[in-house]
């Protein structure tokens, strides 16, 4: 084999070997844009990490058993708003729907917009926890000085009777934090409104 052929052959392999890095490393960036949106998908999918279940309908089986929920409240210091559920817990029979609500009031001078992130614990009730309604769906924009009540409509799937780490379970904890939207501004609200300004309800 002369030189010639040889220098040939070596740079055929080395621009293959450059390809299949380029592809390695295109294909690796891709993956990391994805993995979000991929692992939200899963979390919706089997309730991993305390996601709840969204539904279109009521449960049609109503257990003889009993469980409580309890509601958390929490809000983004970069959103001036104050938060809370009108009642700490409710008791209710599995599959059960039941609907409660939270309030929201906004404390600064300016229109401001927040977007909900929930999860339930244990994380493993996740997937038994089925939301029909929830504002949690959608933004929520409030007036300066708005009060705004926000139901959620809900129940847990009888289903989780017959998972052995959640046989005995007697109470789940829903939790909901707002979060300003990313593109708009928020004004931090003043001491006075703080303090003066408060949810009715």
């Amino acid at each position: 084999m002369s030189t010639t052929s040889s220098d040939s052959a070596r740079d055929r392999r080395n621009r293959g070997v450059a390809v299949l890095c380029v592809g390695v490393f295109a294909g690796m960036v891709g993956l990391s844009y994805a993995a979000v949106p991929l692992y939200q998908l899963f979390c919706q999918v089997t309730g991993y990490g305390g996601t709840t279940q969204r539904v279109e309908q009521y449960s049609d089986t109503i257990l003889d058993r009993e469980i409580t929920v309890r509601f958390d409240a929490n809000t983004n210091a970069a959103l001036p708003w104050e938060f809370k559920p009108k009642q700490r817990q409710v008791t209710m029979k599995i599959g059960e729907t039941v609907e409660i609500a939270y309030v929201a009031r906004n404390l600064s001078s300016r229109p401001t917009t927040g977007t909900a992130t929930f999860n339930v614990a244990p994380g493993l009730a996740g997937a038994y926890f089925n939301k029909v309604e929830c504002f949690c769906f959608t933004e929520q924009e409030l007036q300066p000085g708005q009060s705004y009540e926000m139901p959620v409509q809900f129940f847990v799937d009888p289903e989780i009777v017959n998972v052995p780490e959640l046989k005995d379970l007697k109470a789940i904890t829903l939790s909901y934090t707002f979060y300003p939207l990313p593109q708009g501004s928020v004004e931090a609200p003043r001491p006075e409104e703080a303090k003066n300004q408060k949810i009715e309800g």
